[in-house]
């Protein structure tokens, strides 16, 4: 009898901690990288089992981030763990049972993701940049600020998008007239963008955009995101200044054209009014005395 209640016991606690069902695989498994912040993500929020990421090089061995095994989550930080930036690297979603829960099959649901290269496939976010006109008003610089990202030095120094590109990184820059819809660009290798009387008016209010561009990458990818507009200071000019004395002219000319046809119009109507009532009375008989 006491054999019986131990075997029993034991094959409770074996299909407690030990299950053999099936686990819904990951969907829309995707990279999301800004700034070499890269994240795996996927779908759905799990329940009863948990997920792990592996990861690996392409045609190398997989490794898995110790913060992704039988996660809860539905995304992975890989920033650290994908070292070599310019690596082709593939990564899998497994569904796994819940932590302290065995199972007795040898290989788990799983849905790998599309391939990812931290230096071709990374977005640049949007950078910061100061505006600075020069005293005589002929020159407008920029000044962009590096976008910092997700990497460091062996110093523990956070390293900028400078640090990782070098001289392939450039700087597109989209400006125009504050008081214009009119748009002109201009590509910069260098963080400190100066724009003359070649582009810009002098004492002319110009707005401006500012994104990183990456010639050496495909087309989709070669810009980064675009900055906040930022409008440079114009002179307070005065309307003559502003409009010429040729447009003021015409203006109030056409003014002048204006008054006087309504005074015109006026007098026209009032004469023939006059007139009307004079033709009125002439044309009434005198009453017999």
């Amino acid at each position: 009898m006491e054999r019986v209640i131990f075997t029993t016991l034991c094959s409770a606690f074996f299909f407690t901690n030990c299950v053999s069902g099936d686990y819904p695989k990951a969907q829309n498994v995707s990279w999301l990288s800004i700034n070499f912040k890269t994240l795996l993500m996927w779908d759905p929020k799990p329940s009863n089992y948990s997920y792990t990421v592996e990861y690996s090089v392409i045609g190398q061995n997989r490794k898995k981030n110790q913060h992704c095994i039988r996660t809860m989550e539905t995304e992975c930080d890989l920033s650290n763990s994908l070292v070599d930036l310019k690596a082709i690297y593939s990564a899998d979603v497994l569904s796994e049972p819940l932590r302290g829960v065995n199972s007795d099959r040898i290989e788990f649901p799983h849905t790998s993701s599309e391939r990812f290269t931290p230096y071709e496939d990374t977005l640049i976010g949007r950078p910061e940049f100061k505006i600075e006109v020069s005293k005589d008003k002929r020159k407008i610089i920029l000044y962009v600020e590096d976008p910092l990202t997700a990497l460091f030095n062996e110093q523990n120094q956070q390293r900028t998008i400078r640090d990782v590109f070098a001289d392939e990184l450039q700087y597109k820059v989209t400006f125009g007239k504050a008081t214009s819809t009119g748009k002109k660009t201009k590509i910069s290798a260098s963080s400190e963008i100066e724009l003359d009387t070649r582009d810009v008016d002098p004492g002319v209010s110009y707005c401006f955009n500012v994104q990183a561009y990456i010639p050496s990458r495909r087309t989709d990818k070669q810009l980064g995101e675009l900055s906040q507009r930022q409008c440079s200071p114009g002179d307070d000019k005065s309307v003559f200044e502003e409009y010429g004395i040729g447009v003021i002219a015409t203006f109030i000319l056409l003014i002048i054209i204006i008054i006087v046809v309504a005074i015109g119009v006026t007098v026209v109507c009032y004469r023939r009014r006059r007139n009307a009532n004079r033709s009125g009375k002439e044309g009434v008989p005198l009453r017999s005395v």
